[in-house]
């Protein structure tokens, strides 16, 4: 409560004098957090999980950011991405989440990423150290892709298809 529209956009004004980005990351929902952040936004990246309840969030969202933005008041448009997170092809195959496909028909906006289940967030979290920096894990380079298209490069999708198991995996069990 805090927040003030005011306020929120004196200090992006000011951050504009120094910044080319300026990324705010509002909380889950509709509150008051979130509608302040996205006020004042020109681009948006809907973050969500490959579930019906998450992706039909994200969509009230982006009916929000098409209703109730500075942009949207003087008829323009905000540029929208979908960053895909927790996505697991194995539990698509077996039905229990949604596709990619299935998720970009739902909300109808441009593919920006898709970033795998990985044990990795977990362990950059306990950390406290952001997973992109683990360029290691696969969540680490699948930020890193994300963020290389958010910048207009062309990288190919990766983390999409299920991994196939190879023998010695299959026989011991093996991830």
């Amino acid at each position: 409560d805090a927040l003030t529209p005011e306020g929120v956009e004196r200090v992006l004004v000011e951050l504009k004098e120094n910044f080319d980005y300026i990324v705010c990351d509002s909380p889950a929902g509709i509150e008051k957090g979130a509608h302040l952040a996205m006020y004042f936004a020109d681009e948006a990246v809907v973050v969500t999980n490959p579930e019906v309840s998450s992706v039909r969030d994200s969509d009230r969202i982006l009916g929000l950011l098409s209703s109730k933005s500075r942009r949207a008041e003087n008829g323009e448009k905000i540029k929208e991405h979908l960053l895909l997170t927790r996505y697991n092809p194995e539990r698509v195959e077996n039905g229990e989440m949604l596709s990619v496909a299935d998720v970009e028909d739902i909300l109808s906006i441009p593919l920006l990423g898709v970033i795998p289940e990985s044990q990795a967030v977990l362990k950059a979290s306990n950390q406290g150290v952001p997973v992109i920096m683990d360029d290691k894990s696969d969540a680490g380079q699948a930020y890193s892709d994300a963020v290389e298209r958010l910048l207009g490069k062309d990288v190919a999708h990766r983390f999409l298809e299920a991994q196939k198991k190879g023998l010695l995996q299959r026989l011991f069990g093996g991830r």
